[in-house]
């Protein structure tokens, strides 16, 4: 068996899909026929990758490089090449995009496509399967493509893919903001697909059973009407049980927005909220706007008149950015009552802007992918290191779900300090978390729970059964029946999650979490 054209990527999980594959097999045209999409995982061994790959007797491989999968990824090139020199391997993805002269996987390579490549790869196959003929440079750029004239990938999702995976959606393309930390930054204008035609597709995706949709737009709510034409589309069939995340600017939430999404039942909306930081210096410094007063009152609002589940973003690590600034607006962010607080570790994107601030922020990055901050000119590697920490046992304990009990008893707990800071309560407690466990990986459930119950018994000073009954409530919530052995007392009580819509919605488990509290029908 052979196929001309494998379009191939590594993704970070199973439950990812690649969504820029299935782009370039859409715009493939007549060549469709010969071409096949090949998904792994990073976790795959890139020998067994390359004999499943070279088993097909490609003419092309076309493999897409993320940071997530840029190790892994320049393995499998350099064994491709080495086991397969005539195969010829072609480079597409951000990693690649920019600053590709320097990367080790594009010399490897022997074509790197820059930027979208809906038509320029598909002009490289035909020119290539048809004449033999090539590029003359290594690197291939062009002008962007004419959104309206790209043929959308929807049909190309399977029903594995649906049951099983993320379903990447978009509207748009590219970013009017300029923070220069993303890559978006580069984007000169916002361009839109035809919106009808989308939702047309989105029909379709439903009548097979999609159930569950991630916009990547960058800005889905810039344009209101675009926003509420899109909104109004899913309301009406959100009885099917929706789940829908969106990428959200946080200070653009007008009142026509406003009224629709609290018609959604709780749980079916997810809004991503870019914070980054609430230091003004640091934003103006790497041309971050946000109108801060807006985003309070829009945090306000999503938390007592609606049911969204919120995951609002901080970025840890920024030029200028010390930890006490940091942690003051981590506070501000926790007081606005977010479902989830997604601790960044600042990271180098290839060709982002905030390369300029190296020298007079004496910022440092590591050479390998995920290419973290080590050290800024106001924290130091310790801090850092302390802070990746703090970002991974945030999310075990906080952002899960599973320990909400716990982590509103350390909320509590910050009131009773001097400093009534939730940031440095928390930060105690990684202290401790960071002595008791090696690393801050590959810790089971159970062993969260009987470190929350040790640091709760032995540095809160909680009377032991006090303590087991404040566990043995947010372990009983998981939906589990029976009590470990250590959260055991003298007599058990018999609790049950309370979340009643958790049926109802198609969300994913961590979701459901959150949904504990939230009004059930908002208007």
């Amino acid at each position: 068996m052979t196929t001309d054209i494998l379009l191939v990527t590594l993704n970070s999980t199973y439950q990812h899909s690649s969504f820029g594959l299935r782009y370039l097999y859409a715009n493939l045209e007549e060549l469709q026929n010969r071409a096949q999409i090949m998904e792994f995982t990073i976790a795959r061994d890139p020998r067994d990758i390359a004999e499943i790959l070279l088993r097909q007797k490609p003419k092309i491989i076309g493999l897409g490089v993320y940071i997530w999968n840029a190790q892994e990824s320049l393995e499998l090139v350099s064994l491709l090449k080495r086991i397969s020199p005539e195969t010829l391997v072609v480079l597409g993805g951000p990693e690649v995009s920019h600053e590709a002269e320097t990367n080790p996987i594009c010399q490897i390579a022997d074509f790197t496509i820059k930027g979208e490549a809906d038509f320029l790869f598909r002009d490289f196959c035909k020119n290539f399967l048809n004449d033999g003929t090539l590029p003359a440079q290594k690197f291939v750029t062009n002008i962007l493509p004419d959104i309206k004239t790209i043929k959308t990938p929807y049909e190309f999702y399977s029903d594995e893919d649906i049951q099983n995976r993320v379903l990447y959606v978009e509207v748009s393309r590219g970013c009017p903001y300029r923070c220069e930390y993303c890559l978006s930054s580069l984007d000169k204008a916002v361009r839109n697909f035809d919106v009808p035609a989308f939702l047309a597709d989105m029909q379709k995706l439903m009548d097979r059973g999609a159930r569950q949709f991630k916009f990547i737009d960058r800005t889905f709510n810039l344009s209101p009407s675009t926003c509420t034409q899109i909104l109004e589309f899913f309301l009406e069939r959100v009885h099917l049980g929706l789940f829908l995340h969106f990428e959200m600017v946080p200070d653009r939430l007008p009142t026509e927005i406003r009224e629709l999404i609290k018609k959604f039942p709780a749980g079916a909306l997810q809004f991503e909220i870019g914070i980054q930081t609430w230091n003004t210096d640091v934003a103006r410094l790497v041309s971050r706007r946000n109108d801060l007063e807006k985003v309070k009152d829009n945090f306000r609002f999503l938390a007592s008149e609606t049911g969204v589940h919120t995951h609002a973003d901080l970025i840890v690590g920024l030029p200028g950015e010390d930890i006490h600034s940091f942690a003051r607006g981590f506070d501000t962010l926790a007081e606005l009552r977010p479902d989830e607080i997604q601790v960044g570790i600042l990271k180098r994107l290839k060709g982002a802007p905030i390369a300029r601030h190296d020298k007079e922020w004496e910022m440092v990055y590591s050479n390998h992918p995920p290419f973290q901050i080590l050290r800024t000119k106001s924290m130091d590697f310790a801090t850092l290191q302390v802070m990746n920490r703090f970002a991974k046992y945030w999310d075990l304990y906080a952002n899960s779900g599973t320990f909400k009990k716990f982590v509103e008893s350390l909320k509590d707990k910050a009131q009773e300090q001097e400093h009534k800071s939730f940031f440095w309560q928390f930060y105690e407690f990684n202290d401790f978390m960071s002595k008791r466990h090696a690393q801050s990986h590959g810790i089971s459930q159970l062993n969260l729970f009987e470190s929350a119950l040790v640091y709760l018994i032995e540095n809160q000073k909680w009377p032991e059964e006090k303590a087991k009954e404040l566990l043995a409530e947010d372990y009983l919530a998981t939906g589990k029946k029976e009590l470990p052995r250590f959260l055991k007392k003298g007599e058990e009580k018999n609790q049950k999650l309370s979340g009643e819509n958790s049926n109802k919605i198609n969300l994913p488990k961590r979701q459901q979490r959150h949904l504990v509290g939230k009004p059930e029908t908002v208007s």
